[in-house]
């Protein structure tokens, strides 16, 4: 499958991750090539979870699911912004650079505990 921005087609892939990263776009999982992922927004063309905003969503089995939330079906497309999105925005913490590595810290944990039990209490 080649990169939907550029068109450029995947390698043979070497051991480890792969730098390629996967969205769903119109319904259809797509892959972005790591020189597309330079660019600015390169996430602003694909659709993003509804429930927390994250663009990281694959295609399976006809089903959509968020990566980082585990939600399923609950899809933003790319050009509309959702209530949660707009709360992300709004509430977005302080640069990184401002934190101290504690508050840093202390701020990913809680925010992965709100993930985890947030997915668990639907």
């Amino acid at each position: 499958m080649p990169c939907h921005r550029c068109g450029a087609r995947q390698t043979d892939p070497v051991k480890g991750a792969s730098p390629w990263r996967r969205g769903v776009r119109a319904e259809e999982q797509v892959l972005i090539c790591p020189e597309c992922q330079r660019g600015q927004d390169w996430t602003a063309d694909l659709a993003h979870c509804s429930r927390c905003g994250s663009a990281r969503l694959v295609r399976v089995l006809g089903s959509t699911q968020c990566k980082d939330c585990g939600a399923e079906d609950c899809v933003a497309d790319s050009d509309s912004v959702t209530v949660t999105q707009q709360a992300l925005i709004e509430a977005a913490p302080p640069p990184a650079d401002s934190l101290t590595p504690a508050a840093a810290l202390a701020r990913d944990v809680d925010a992965a505990l709100e993930r985890h039990f947030r997915h668990r209490n639907d």
